[in-house]
């Protein structure tokens, strides 16, 4: 074994909510667009799958005030986080895989924003989540899809040289998604009425190192946990120093592209 390797590839790494929330307004914007697009009815029962940290579960609740709303996520830093203000008896925050915690009762709404794309097999997830719902009930989704974006191809280029190949090992991170049109295919399969979009917002950030600080929330935190702390910082500035290669500064400093994909689909409603 690499004397700079720690294996680490069977443990989750651990999340940072205080990095994660530097970018919180960038980060936030997806999910109000999300939020735009469900459709007007009465929620009772509501779940924020990969809640993170909270404080847009609690938008939730407070959009839908005599909603029970559940925010369900993986990470007990990001849960310390979303428990540590208090809240209504009617929100809880709940330490459990998306994929296999259940309600105490069908929901009329499930909202994920940005946390498909670190489950695999989305086609028995899809019919899983459609499962939970009420008739009537809301399935909306955004997953980030940026893959093909220049600083997420570099940091995939880099994790596959060596050394870092064989340091980093099996290393479980955010992973490609399907096509907006499977998505729909898939839902309008399992009885939804569904539709897709994406959307590319264009982020202004100060400087491209600031665009690895982005990535350290998400993407590359897997990387960073998966080596030794000399490793990291040897890997983290290899990669910032190719981000600032592949983004030329102008008069006002970087601009960021980031492309996310959008679903909202409804359940039928009972006969």
């Amino acid at each position: 074994m690499n004397a700079g390797r720690q294996d680490r590839s069977s443990e989750s790494p651990r999340w940072d909510p205080a990095q994660y929330a530097q970018f919180r307004r960038e980060r936030a914007r997806p999910f109000h667009d999300l939020l735009a697009r469900v459709p007007n009815r009465d929620i009772r029962a509501v779940a924020d799958l990969g809640c993170g940290s909270g404080e847009l579960t609690r938008e939730l609740q407070e959009r839908w005030p005599q909603a029970e709303v559940w925010g369900v996520d993986q990470s007990a830093e990001m849960l310390a986080s979303a428990t540590a203000l208090p809240g209504p008896g009617h929100l809880s925050f709940v330490r459990s895989d998306l994929r296999e915690w259940r309600p105490g009762r069908p929901l009329d709404l499930i909202v994920s924003n940005a946390a498909l794309h670190w489950v695999p097999d989305h086609a028995p997830l899809l019919e899983h989540l459609a499962g939970l719902l009420a008739p009537g009930g809301v399935l909306a989704v955004q997953i980030p899809n940026n893959w093909e974006e220049a600083s997420h191809r570099i940091l995939a280029e880099l994790s596959a040289e060596e050394p870092w190949a064989s340091r980093l090992g099996s290393v479980h991170g955010p992973q490609p998604i399907a096509s907006a049109a499977w998505y729909l295919e898939q839902l309008v399969r399992l009885g939804l009425e569904a539709e897709a979009w994406e959307t590319t917002y264009y982020h202004p950030l100060p400087a491209a190192s600031a665009i690895v600080d982005w990535m350290k929330g998400t993407a590359l935190r897997p990387v960073l946990a998966a080596l030794s702390q000399a490793d990291a910082r040897e890997f983290e500035a290899a990669l910032e120093g190719r981000i600032a290669q592949a983004y030329a500064p102008g008069p006002h400093g970087v601009i960021f592209p980031f492309r996310r994909l959008f679903f909202v689909a409804r359940a039928p409603f009972g006969a």
